[in-house]
């Protein structure tokens, strides 16, 4: 048996993660979870603009698999999707859009930006989004946290757009 557990993989996973640095679009994930929720009130425009969206000019942050992931095995009720559920749906977006990652750098000095701006708590996540988006020299930033990405500066605010 090798020293590397079948359970985490073999480590190649990792190379396919930054499949394109350009995309036209990118979506954040208060976008990519009413696109799969049926009954949520911002499905039908997510999952529209979702479903125009390709790999080659479409992307969301490596983080936003993760998050995704996390908020739908927590959802209230029935609305929780079990782990299987759950990994289907990120798959589809894995298959879908680019996905792009911050190196250690840029994640530092993202995490560094975000003090000056009063940022604290949870939109930290936000900052690390919308640097990935800046990354990707995305065109349009999808979101249903306008209010939250326009406080990062007049760069990012004139590409934010809800669906």
């Amino acid at each position: 048996m090798s020293g590397k557990s079948k359970r985490w993989g073999n480590g190649s996973e990792s190379s396919r993660i930054q499949r394109k640095t350009f995309v036209k679009v990118f979506f954040d994930t208060s976008v990519l979870i009413p696109a799969f929720l049926e009954d949520h009130e911002h499905h039908e425009r997510s999952l529209n603009v979702f479903l125009k969206a390709d790999k080659n000019q479409g992307g969301c942050a490596a983080h936003s698999l993760a998050e995704f992931y996390a908020i739908v095995t927590r959802l209230p009720g029935l609305h929780r999707l079990s782990s299987d559920q759950a990994l289907l749906l990120v798959e589809e977006i894995y298959q879908r859009l680019a996905i792009i990652a911050l190196n250690a750098e840029e994640y530092f000095w993202a995490v560094r930006s975000a003090a000056p701006l009063g940022i604290v708590g949870g939109t930290i996540y936000d900052v690390l989004l919308a640097r990935c988006a800046l990354k990707a020299k995305a065109e349009t930033i999808y979101t249903w946290n306008v209010r939250h990405f326009e406080r990062f500066g007049r760069e990012l605010a004139e590409r934010v757009r809800t669906p």
